[in-house]
Order: structure tokens, then sequence, then C-alpha cells
């Protein structure tokens, strides 16, 4: 489980890059890049780091379902994700 403190500080920076969205594709198209610069580092949605929804682990993230990849095991051993099942051949 990753400490609350990265979690929360993850969310603030989403909120940032939701906040300055708009403001960074203007100046983007305008092609002010000392503008983009005077903006907070944390308005780059390449500092965003995913998450798992269920631990806050960044590490070994599928995409598809939102959570790491020990998640994901224990959960699809479970029967707790639909669709999901153990292959064997």
């Amino acid at each position: 489980m990753a400490k609350k403190c990265w979690i929360e500080r993850d969310q603030r920076k989403k909120n940032t890059v939701d906040k300055y969205a708009k403001l960074r594709r203007e100046l983007k198209e305008k092609g002010d890049y000392v503008g983009l610069s005077m903006l907070p580092r944390d308005a780059s949605p390449t500092r965003l780091v995913n998450r798992c929804v269920i631990t806050g682990r960044r590490r070994a993230y599928l995409r598809r379902f939102k959570m790491s990849r020990i998640t994901f095991r224990e959960l699809a051993s479970q029967g707790m994700i639909p669709g999901v099942t153990k292959s064997s051949w």
C-alpha cells in the first residue's frame, strides 16, 4: 500500500493539470514557450503517474484494469473481475 501522502500528491497534480489544461493548449497553439515556462511545473501532464486505484502502487500498472499486477492477480483469482479467467493449456 502506498503512503497516503503520495496518493494525495498525485491527486493534487491531477487537479493542477486539469486547471491549466485549457491555458496550456492556448499557449502551445500560439507558440508562446515563455508563457508555458511560467506555468507551474505540475501543470504538465507528463508529471502524472498512473497508480493502482486500490493500493496506490505505481509500478507494474495495468492500464486496461487501472490496477497493479499484484492486485489484479488477487482479484482475478477470487473471481472478482468479470470476464477474466485463469488460463490453462
